[in-house]
């Protein structure tokens, strides 16, 4: 199980938000190239970015912030917030980025994950962001009727790298990653599963990893990182 430490971007600054919330942010960091740098030194194998801008004006808006992080570090870089169309997929990946996360068009234009996954095979993640069992959209915005089981397993034979699942009410809380919606989604689909929601100290990761064997291969952190109830080395280590 791998821990991917996240970079939200907001006005070019690394912030989080409270369950996505993007009136309830905390500015951690003036340069999301530094603190990549930083998650990098301490042994990270893929970074998390998210356009958060982008994610509400469905189009990219941080893209110079990006590039800089590309710049900055080795490691594969996948990113998600605003990615609508092909012509954006194929752009970032020219720049260099290693996986696409695709939210809200997964539920709008399936085809468009389908058409992604056969040009870029390996390259294209799924994100679904849940709300009570339900899939969220529109920089979670909007909750639809579509459960968060029922569009993962639509995607089953499209060749789909892996699938980021939030839980949208632990996102930024750290309250604890909910276990039972994310085993349940792991085991329902033969994609790799990602956590992602609610890690907030090494016990969390801990209780994560019993989930492995059902095809949870990694979860994602932010919050838990930046105020420091998480130290990355640990869990790396404690993964290992």
């Amino acid at each position: 199980m791998i821990i991917i430490p996240a970079i939200d971007i907001k006005n070019g600054k690394c912030v989080r938000l409270r369950q996505g919330r993007m009136d309830s942010e905390t500015v951690f960091g003036e340069d999301p190239a530094a603190m990549a740098l930083r998650w990098e030194a301490d042994g990270a194998e893929m970074i998390h970015v998210v356009d958060l801008d982008g994610a509400v004006e469905k189009k990219p808006r941080n893209l110079v912030s990006i590039k800089r992080i590309l710049d900055a570090v080795k490691i594969p870089i996948q990113v998600g917030g605003g990615i609508r169309d092909i012509e954006t997929i194929e752009m970032y990946l020219s720049v260099g980025i290693r996986r696409i996360i695709i939210g809200t068009e997964a539920i709008r234009n399936p085809a468009l994950v389908e058409e992604a996954c056969r040009n870029h095979p390996g390259r294209i993640v799924v994100g679904i962001d849940a709300r009570e069992g339900l899939v969220a959209i529109e920089g979670w915005t909007e909750t639809t009727r579509t459960r968060a089981v029922e569009l993962a397993r639509r995607f089953e034979q499209s060749g789909v790298a892996a699938i980021n699942f939030t839980d949208i009410h632990r996102d930024g809380m750290q309250t604890g990653p909910n276990l039972e919606a994310t085993r349940e989604l792991a085991e329902s689909v033969s994609i790799p599963v990602v956590a992602s929601g609610g890690v907030s100290t090494l016990r969390d990761i801990r209780n994560l990893m019993p989930l492995e064997p059902f095809g949870v291969i990694g979860v994602i952190t932010g919050k838990a990182l930046y105020a420091g109830t998480l130290n990355l080395k640990e869990a790396i280590d404690l993964t290992r």
